[in-house]
């Protein structure tokens, strides 16, 4: 089964909260911003299983890792970041003990572009993925993750492959080669352009917002309580 994660960033608490009830019962539910995250965390129920999908900041990690129903962060990219996630979730888990373990994707830059986030293809994912399974306690590794080139995504469809899903896969099998995993890792690739084809490459996750949601407002316009 394809876990689908509904993209809700700058929509109003409502709309989440529509989706999250019946008859839908969506359950993930995936921010970018970790202030808006952790704003919406307060106001809605514990049901829901957030997901930190955005550019991840060492400053905000200790936010992000206190909120008890913060499901996943996919977009661990150095070992510091994943360190105070670690770090941040243990204090949780002390003085909460039902807290979870937080999940983790690795966020690899299969594009090469500058622009996107991630470690790069080879060592330095394998590396930060044995760091966080030998040395982080408080976080599971689920798998890695990529955002793609827009251009591969744009042409993206069952029949052509798109070759950032090629190379996450390829991360994948390497990572559980080299550390000599008994599990398989997780693939997290796939949005509203191109996910058709990411399921059709054998994705675990994909990540949808404005095909559920709509056009979203600007930043600047935005209101979590509409």
């Amino acid at each position: 089964m394809v876990r689908l994660v509904a993209v809700s960033k700058l929509k109003p608490a409502n709309d989440i909260l529509a989706l999250h009830e019946a008859p839908a019962r969506q359950l993930h539910f995936g921010e970018n911003y970790a202030q808006e995250l952790s704003q919406k965390a307060e106001l809605l129920p514990r049901t829901i299983r957030w997901h930190f999908i955005g550019g991840l900041q060492s400053g905000r990690c200790k936010d992000l890792a206190k909120i008890p129903n913060l499901w996943c962060v996919s977009s661990i990219d150095s070992l510091k970041k994943a360190q105070l996630l670690d770090k941040h979730r243990g204090e949780k888990i002390k003085s909460d003990p039902e807290t979870p373990k937080l999940n983790v994707h690795v966020q690899v830059n299969t594009s090469g572009e500058e622009s996107k986030s991630g470690c790069a293809p080879g060592d330095e994912v394998v590396s930060l993925c044995r760091a966080i399974i030998n040395d982080c306690p408080n976080l599971h590794l689920l798998g890695l993750m990529t955002i793609g080139a827009i251009a591969r995504s744009v042409a993206t469809t069952v029949e052509n492959e798109n070759e950032d899903f090629r190379l996450l896969k390829e991360q994948r099998d390497l990572v559980v080669k080299q550390l000599g995993l008994d599990r398989e890792l997780e693939l997290s690739m796939g949005m509203s352009e191109d996910f058709e084809g990411a399921i059709a490459m054998g994705s675990d996750e994909v990540r949808i917002g404005s095909t559920i949601f709509g056009q979203r407002p600007a930043k600047a316009d935005a209101k979590i309580v509409a």
